[in-house]
């Protein structure tokens, strides 16, 4: 879709944020909005939310207000509105009394298009009525699934947004969120009480993220490993623990690698700081458990990788999508090891509330069977989500071609004398003894180990003890939870997890029944056919990396004495189009997605410059 004078909703996307055109469903939310109605939105992570209230506040006359919870994020927002060109403000604790003052002066004079405020901040001191006096146009509500208490991030003061509907009934409200179910959309329409809102929900697909799971097994050269196949990007590793972000960012910097810890339990000025240095590329890597993430807005984060199994899918799924949200090829890579189920189910058991308990259970059998699946990824993250995955023709498609499992699918191979080692050693073990062990006790016995409890039980003197020697010990766990998934074995959660043969591990026993079973997730990286593959599938595009490499190093020198983030001069995607187009006038330059008015006059003849010194 080109850019027509007779559409100005096309002409302002190109002017201000550089674009000839929409993402999926931003047209359409951009259209409602205009047209005065209350909208309900579900985009995913990277699928341009902020477009969809930015892009109406910018056209229409008075200001339009956006309800965001996170100053970091409010911040960010603001100096990218700014440097396209975007009249923009915020109020928060962090100005001082003079900026507060100026931000106010400038809102009286109608001098600002679009400001940021939090829920807590707009309740303060009649601010809604005063907003009766600046032209109010519209008003925005991001990460609006926090209104819910049914939603994953529940903030109460949330639930008083309601009183703008109140005071200004005929202001349009637009709800944006990346995640919700059907109870919190309910909620959102309820409680903000929407008017007939127009409610669009875009595909979970992210298809530039790249899926694979690899067994955790000597973490540390794991971790590096995915590092330096990113060599240029920054990277998230989420961790369960506090300690565990501490050791692994300490270990990463023993290495040489620019890596820091965030957690919940650093002071909020430590956490403010942490941030402030990953978003300016100050540190590359940052090791967070799951406080980390919801206030970034960086679009070039390369790579996420999990060190630990996350609680559930939705988890999985949220923390993953903080991976290129410029569009641009990026890796999600999980580390798995069983011992994190057991841990997750140990917490669970700790639970109070039995609705709960088995909601969580449920909830973390989906994330292992994620984990431990050989279909492809994306079909099955997507399924989680209700969603079949499809070309754009709309027909169904059963491989992405791009997640661990489409580039190297694992064969179906005899597991019967495999099932029946594991088997007849469990059951040895509870004749023996008298009670159950569970699943990783069961391998030490196989591999012949000498633990304190083989010793203390005298489990060393059974038939089975070493019988597994000749198959690793990551191999052994893997086949011990195949053999649970098919319901060979069972878990009793109730019996601190110990594992029990079932009646149909029983019957293959004595029947000495033949099986099949998955071989084991595999760990070794991609050939480059089979990476440059990947890539393609990605939506990744050849480039001149001579270019790119230098057009970085000039936006880092630009965005050092601006003092702002470099993605905020040019994304990686723009650089990288220009490196590909090689544009040679202003107007060749002007058609290269996302390079705006503005940009164009205030860095074109420096890109320019740096593209016509390599083609010389």
């Amino acid at each position: 879709m080109g850019v027509s004078s007779r559409d100005p909703v096309l002409t302002a996307l190109k002017e201000h944020f550089g674009f000839s055109e929409f993402r999926p469903l931003q047209r359409e939310i951009v259209d409602a909005s205009l047209e005065g109605l209350d909208v309900v939105a579900l985009l995913p992570t990277g699928a341009g939310k902020s477009l969809c209230y930015q892009l109406p506040g910018l056209l229409r006359e008075g200001l339009a207000v956006v309800i965001s919870p996170l100053i970091a994020l409010m911040k960010d927002q603001v100096d990218g509105l700014l440097e396209n060109g975007i009249s923009a403000a915020f109020l928060n604790s962090t100005l001082t009394e003079d900026e507060s003052r100026d931000t106010w002066r400038r809102l009286y004079r109608g001098e600002i298009k679009l400001l940021y405020l939090s829920p807590e901040r707009l309740l303060l001191n009649g601010l809604i009525e005063t907003l009766g006096k600046l032209n109010l146009s519209s008003v925005a509500v991001d990460e609006a699934h926090c209104i819910s208490s049914w939603g994953h991030d529940f903030r109460p003061e949330y639930r008083a947004l309601r009183a703008i509907r109140e005071r200004y009934p005929a202001v349009p409200i637009l709800a944006l969120t990346a995640t919700a179910t059907g109870r919190v959309v309910a909620d959102i329409k309820e409680i903000l009480a929407l008017k007939a809102p127009k409610v669009f929900v875009a595909s979970f697909n992210r298809p530039n993220l790249s899926y694979r799971v690899i067994p955790r097994i000597t973490p540390l050269k794991q971790i590096l490993d995915v590092i330096s196949e990113h060599p240029d990007g920054s990277g998230i590793i989420y961790c369960l623990s506090r300690a565990r972000t501490e050791s692994v960012a300490e270990a990463l910097r023993e290495k040489k690698v620019s890596a820091e810890a965030y957690h919940a339990g650093l002071p909020s000025k430590d956490r403010s700081k942490i941030q402030d240095r990953f978003v300016m590329d100050e540190t590359r890597i940052i090791v967070a458990t799951t406080a980390f993430g919801m206030g970034v807005d960086k679009p070039d984060v390369r790579f996420v990788l999990h060190h630990d199994l996350p609680k559930n899918v939705e988890s999985y799924y949220q923390e993953t999508g903080r991976a290129g949200r410029d569009s641009l090829p990026s890796e999600c890579v999980l580390l798995y090891s069983s011992s994190d189920a057991a841990k997750l189910r140990s917490f669970i058991e700790q639970l109070t509330s039995l609705s709960e308990k088995d909601v969580a259970i449920k909830q973390l059998s989906k994330m292992i069977q994620f984990a431990e699946g050989s279909e492809c990824r994306r079909i099955s993250l997507l399924r989680y989500f209700g969603e079949a995955y499809k070309s754009h023709d709309g027909e169904e498609l059963a491989t992405c071609g791009a997640c661990d499992n489409c580039l190297t699918p694992r064969e179906n191979i005899d597991g019967t004398e495999v099932a029946q080692k594991f088997l007849s050693c469990v059951l040895r073990i509870r004749q023996q003894s008298g009670f159950s062990v569970g699943l990783s006790h069961v391998v030490d016995v196989l591999m012949g180990a000498s633990t304190e409890k083989i010793r203390k039980w005298s489990h060393q003197t059974l038939s089975t003890y070493g019988i597994g020697k000749g198959t690793g010990r990551p191999d052994w766990l893997y086949y011990g939870r195949e053999l649970i998934s098919q319901e060979l074995l069972r878990v009793n959660t109730e019996h601190f997890n110990v594992v029990e043969v079932t009646e149909k591990g029983f019957a293959l026993l004595k029947e000495r029944s033949a099986l099949s079973l998955r071989a084991p997730i595999i760990t070794s990286k991609l050939t480059v056919e089979k990476k440059r593959e990947q890539q393609n599938r990605l939506g990744g595009k050849e480039y001149d990396n001579s270019i790119f490499e230098k057009l970085r190093t000039w936006r880092i020198g630009v965005a050092k004495k601006k003092m702002l983030p470099a993605y905020m001069i040019f994304s990686d995607a723009t650089l990288q189009a220009i490196s590909r187009e090689k544009p040679s006038s202003l107007d060749s330059l002007s058609t290269v997605a996302g390079v705006g008015e503005k940009k164009l006059k205030q860095y074109g003849e420096e890109v320019l410059n740096v593209v016509k010194e390599f083609v010389n």
